[in-house]
């Protein structure tokens, strides 16, 4: 019955505190969504004095060990980025993927994961531009 009241007061104290960046960093990989969850803890994105805010995804795989498998390819970027933003937003994301790799994957996860390719969007903007697409 401690044990399970220790768990409520940790769990109480990191709502209350949050959970710092190392520990979110140092958390174990078991799902596809612990994979972008990982990634968001990595993500600088450059400071508005450097680059306009854009959205960027690149696709990129892991193998087993969790390393970035291949190089990684830049699928997207906002169409009214400048060039300036394209080249720090590319530098920003390959800063993440370095912070967060090598991806700590539990050994059911390394098995799932090795190989394929995934695309992790970086958003930056509050919100997206209005499309000129409308619905019938």
């Amino acid at each position: 019955m401690a044990y399970c009241g220790n768990r409520l007061l940790l769990a109480a104290a990191v709502l209350l505190f949050g959970i710092t960046g190392a520990a979110a960093e140092d958390a174990q990989v078991n799902t596809i969504q612990d994979i972008y969850r990982h990634l968001r803890t990595c993500w600088r994105p450059p400071s508005p004095a450097k680059a306009r805010p854009i959205d960027i995804t690149v696709v990129v795989s892991f193998n087993r060990s969790g390393d970035i498998l291949g190089h990684p390819r830049i699928s997207y970027e906002s169409a009214e980025a400048s060039e300036n933003d394209r080249l720090q937003y590319r530098i920003a994301v390959m800063e993440a993927l370095q912070r967060c790799t090598p991806m700590p994957f539990t050994d059911a996860m390394a098995g799932a994961a090795a190989g394929r390719p995934f695309a992790i969007q970086f958003r930056s903007r509050k919100t997206s531009p209005p499309t000129q697409e409308r619905r019938a």
